[in-house]
């Protein structure tokens, strides 16, 4: 894997998540996707604020990618004890949580996708515009490679998963292709194949844009690790404490909301997604499908009748 470089990924929606998370002096938050800690960073500043002295805000930051970790002990280093970082997947948040001392949160964010540091990495194979190895893992410890997946599956499983996870309508197409043109060396390469298989035309996104996606969730179990992730947000939410998550395509949306509107534990603050501004979307480019959503954790009845 590659060293960590100075370059910091431009985190999404930053006021919008500050406001929904309702962020205050002595609070406690959980950064699920810490990533390169923008997000972290921001949290954490705007509780030391007015009325923050003696007030020791707290967050905890997790991530999969142990490469995100390296990268951010540095630029969380200015906030000492405060900020505790913690290398696993959110899929074990509420163990995390219960070790470092953060039950119960006031907040916990989810935003979901890659970094612009996974995404730009030369080596990971997340990229479809470089010939880099066809790995595609959050983490080493994982078995599943999509290197395994494009030249071991049957062609079957393989458009199942493209349909499935990357929403492919041409997903047998590709799958075709893809097997016909075994072995595949590297990302590039794959591209090229899922290009000229697809018959897209060309469009704002490149043609393999959703199979790349699709193999990214598989070997990463995402939408799995984003349900039990979900689950433990709750248990580890203060009561009244909010849940936050952008998400970046309709897969991960749509389960955010189900378990939002399917739990007896969290309500919707707002029912309509929030959207960067055009203005961000100017800025960058790549939260432009960017979606925040806002649940809260129920207030048991009989602590409300009791606060009347």
């Amino acid at each position: 894997m590659t060293e960590a470089t100075g370059t910091y990924h431009w985190p999404v929606m930053v006021s919008e998540v500050l406001e929904s998370l309702g962020v205050h002096p002595g609070g406690t938050y959980i950064d699920c996707t810490l990533g390169d800690g923008g997000h972290s960073v921001a949290i954490l500043e705007a509780a030391a604020g007015p009325g923050s002295e003696g007030k020791e805000t707290r967050l905890l930051g997790l991530d999969a990618d142990p490469e995100a970790i390296v990268a951010t002990i540095g630029r969380l280093a200015p906030y000492g004890g405060s900020a505790v970082l913690v290398n696993t997947n959110f899929d074990h948040l509420e163990r995390a949580a219960a070790n470092e001392g953060f039950i119960p949160a006031d907040g916990v964010l989810f935003d979901l996708g890659l970094s612009s540091r996974q995404l730009d990495a030369e080596d990971r194979g997340f990229s479809f515009r470089r010939p880099a190895t066809l790995d595609m893992r959050f983490s080493a410890e994982g078995e599943l490679t999509a290197d395994h997946i494009v030249n071991e599956w049957p062609e079957e499983e393989i458009a199942n998963l493209i349909y499935k996870l990357g929403e492919e309508p041409r997903s047998r197409r590709i799958a075709k292709a893809i097997v016909r043109n075994r072995t595949i060396t590297d990302a590039k390469h794959l591209a090229d194949v899922v290009a000229r298989a697809s018959g897209y035309r060309k469009s704002r996104t490149h043609p393999a844009t959703r199979t790349f996606q699709a193999l990214r969730m598989g070997v990463n179990h995402e939408i799995e690790s984003l349900q039990a992730g979900l689950d433990q947000a709750a248990s580890v939410l203060d009561d009244g404490g909010r849940l936050v998550t952008i998400s970046y395509h309709s897969l991960e949306d749509r389960e955010v909301k189900r378990f939002v509107v399917g739990s007896d534990r969290m309500k919707p603050v707002v029912k309509k997604v929030i959207r960067p501004s055009k203005a961000e979307v100017e800025r960058n480019p790549r939260s432009r499908s960017a979606k925040l959503r806002v649940a809260e954790r129920l207030v048991p009845e009989s602590d409300e009748s009791q606060s009347r």
